[in-house]
């Protein structure tokens, strides 16, 4: 089975699963808050008048770019924190006080410094991803074998040539792990930020179905953003295999 199939069959699996789950729950509960799978999908329609495609554009956008910024500032910083035993002694208190923070707490301080737009809702994004990646690159240097280095340097090897060749391919296994784990909570975070100074994204979205009490609307929502979500999970699955097949 190659990479597609087994995520095609994972998707079909897991659909299938919540599908199950949300019936039963449904006939167990009898609320309008649990409405039924049938009558969400009877209202798939419906998500192409909304925009959909639109808010979609825009959450892709704004994690595309959180993910961009994250790994400009993450891997050079990471690879000076695991090289430079000044940078990590520096480095090291700073983040590891402000990586427990919980980053929505920062949304109201990243709308006043960029703005009620796609400026804050980047911003907390970035603040999500970035120290994941430094912190994913500076482990995977550190637990390099020694004798890679040795080897290189023998056969003369430049700085940017060791990190090119053997860094770099070394950290890459931890860096998209890191990735995939960074993503998931990017999505569930841009729930959260899209509901403030934005009129388009998925989490305006299902914010906005709430608010109107419209249920089956805001189911279809959060099935719009899971599928998003996973696809995401599985596209950086499927190109990790891609970069580091020799492994």
């Amino acid at each position: 089975m190659n990479g597609m199939n087994k995520h095609l069959y994972y998707f079909a699996l897991g659909f299938f699963t919540v599908n199950l789950f949300w019936a039963l729950g449904y006939l167990l509960t009898g609320t309008p808050v649990i409405p039924s799978p049938w009558t969400v999908y009877a209202q798939t329609g419906k998500l192409l008048q909304n925009n959909i495609l639109l808010h979609i554009a825009l959450s892709l956008k704004r994690i595309g770019l959180g993910l961009l910024l994250s790994l400009a500032v993450g891997i050079p910083v990471g690879i000076l924190m695991a090289y430079s035993k000044i940078a990590g002694a520096v480095l090291r208190p700073f983040v590891y006080f402000t990586y427990p923070i919980p980053k929505t707490a920062l949304l109201p301080i990243a709308m006043f410094l960029w703005g009620m737009h796609d400026g804050s809702k980047v911003a907390i994004l970035f603040l999500i991803i970035v120290f994941q990646v430094m912190i994913s690159v500076r482990d995977g240097i550190e637990s390099i074998d020694p004798a890679y280095y040795l080897v290189t340097v023998s056969a003369g090897a430049s700085r940017m040539q060791i990190i090119r060749h053997v860094t770099l391919p070394a950290v890459l296994p931890a860096l998209m792990t890191s990735l995939r784990i960074s993503i998931a909570t990017a999505v569930a975070v841009l729930f959260f930020a899209e509901g403030y100074g934005t009129r388009y994204g998925m989490g305006y979205y299902i914010l906005d179905a709430w608010s109107r009490l419209d249920y089956a609307g805001m189911y279809a929502g959060i099935l719009v953003i899971s599928v998003v979500g996973y696809w995401l999970f599985a596209s950086i699955d499927m190109l990790s295999k891609r970069l580091y097949r020799w492994r």
